[in-house]
């Protein structure tokens, strides 16, 4: 009779856990909740930089439109840096499936996203022979809205990651330089339920693929990360993307750039960006 009743217990347990589990991944958030991180051609710039893009979400019964903006500050030109962005504004409209499987109240409105505060060193210069290192520390706020519909987490979390770069020229050819990126780090953020109270934490990795001719650069992404969570099926924090960026870089600094995204695993959207980068010179601080 003991025993029936501990196998009563534990069933029921389970059952309220699987119920009240609130999946804080990719697969059952928006698409700017908690994206796989992106990570640069792994270089520092030398003056202030401003990017502005526009996104578009679709796919899955998910369709997301958002703007972004990023501003990356050279404190030492080249060397270090600190990097800001944020989701400003997304309009979302979801199916009622998925209204369902995410436990949303409503089908669409309005949310606004987390702010990320990044600090980067370089901590070895590309020469003949060796790559550029350049180390990455990222924290992410839980400013970002609407986290009853599943747009955003309630929690921070936090990341380290080192890109290292290097390129090579090619002569008498119709390309002038490849250029070869990979990241590797760490990757951590709270999950906070009725049921559970932990931090995920998971492994980054990406490799990046730069050809370039004149003023235009082609970059071909793969990245991911791999968190340790795997109690109930399906639970997704083990994202990976796919991106392919066109750049076109003008007379003045600015640079142009159109990029598709495909979600490998569990990252169920599409993604096209448009966007611009510019250079703030008289913005760029002079500290010697």
């Amino acid at each position: 009779m003991r025993k029936l009743l501990l196998i009563l217990l534990i069933g029921i347990s389970l059952y309220s856990y699987s119920q009240n589990l609130i999946h804080h991944t990719t697969n059952y958030f928006g698409p700017n909740a908690n994206p796989v991180p992106e990570f640069t051609d792994a270089t520092i710039p030398q003056f202030t930089q401003l990017t502005l893009t526009g996104d578009y979400y679709f796919g899955y019964g998910d369709e997301t439109i958002s703007n972004f903006l990023k501003v990356e500050v050279p404190l030492i030109a080249e060397k270090v840096s600190v990097k800001v962005w944020k989701t400003l504004l997304e309009h979302y409209s979801v199916s009622d499936e998925i209204v369902a499987r995410r436990q949303m109240q409503k089908n669409s409105g309005l949310a606004t996203g987390d702010f990320y505060v990044q600090t980067r060193i370089r901590i070895l210069s590309e020469k003949k022979y060796t790559p550029v290192v350049i180390l990455n520390s990222t924290l992410k706020t839980a400013s970002g809205s609407d986290f009853i519909n599943r747009r955003f987490f309630n929690t921070s979390g936090y990341y380290f990651d080192v890109e290292l770069g290097k390129s090579f020229k090619v002569n008498q050819s119709f390309i002038d330089e490849i250029r070869f990126v990979s990241d590797f780090g760490f990757f951590s953020w709270d999950v906070q339920t009725p049921n559970l109270n932990v931090q995920d934490d998971a492994i980054m990795y990406g490799g990046k693929l730069i050809v370039k001719r004149k003023n235009i650069s082609w970059e071909n992404t793969v990245s991911g990360y791999t968190g340790w969570i795997a109690r109930v099926e399906d639970y997704g924090d083990k994202p990976i993307v796919l991106a392919s960026k066109l750049n076109l870089t003008t007379a003045n600094g600015a640079v142009w750039f159109l990029q598709f995204q495909h979600g490998v695993r569990y990252f169920p959207y599409e993604q096209v960006r448009i966007g611009v980068q510019l250079p703030l010179r008289k913005l760029t601080p002079k500290f010697f």
